[in-house]
């Protein structure tokens, strides 16, 4: 039987918060769906439309919250799937170096263009 490993420490907060992403982004990728295939059709869906709903707050805070859960779950899940590969020593802390700063990069872009989508820069 082969041996099963993970470098989540199970009950550990890098666990704990990959869960909690991944229950988060499930409902509101349901709620995304829903809106834009139900609510909205696709065909329907225009730029100013997606403008119009970016401006209504709770919308915005939905979005901006997608994008961190997203970036942080996936991320998290990348540098974890390394670790399990045996990544370790300076490559493990040049991988996490990049990983923090690209993702950092990501919700920074994210956010600005979420927030010039919504007309408030």
């Amino acid at each position: 039987m082969a041996e099963r490993y993970s470098s989540f420490a199970p009950g550990g907060t890098a666990w704990l918060l990959q869960r909690i992403t991944a229950a988060f982004l499930v409902v509101v990728l349901a709620f995304h769906f829903f809106l834009l295939h139900f609510v909205n059709h696709a065909a329907e869906i225009e730029f100013a439309g997606t403008q119009a709903r970016m401006e209504n707050v709770g919308y915005f805070l939905t979005m901006v919250l997608f994008l961190v859960a997203g970036t942080f779950h996936g991320v998290n899940g990348v540098y974890n799937a390394l670790i399990n590969q045996g990544l370790d020593g300076t490559q493990k802390k040049v991988v996490l170096a990049v990983l923090v700063i690209a993702s950092l990069a990501l919700i920074a872009q994210g956010i600005y263009v979420a927030t010039t989508m919504a007309g408030w820069t």
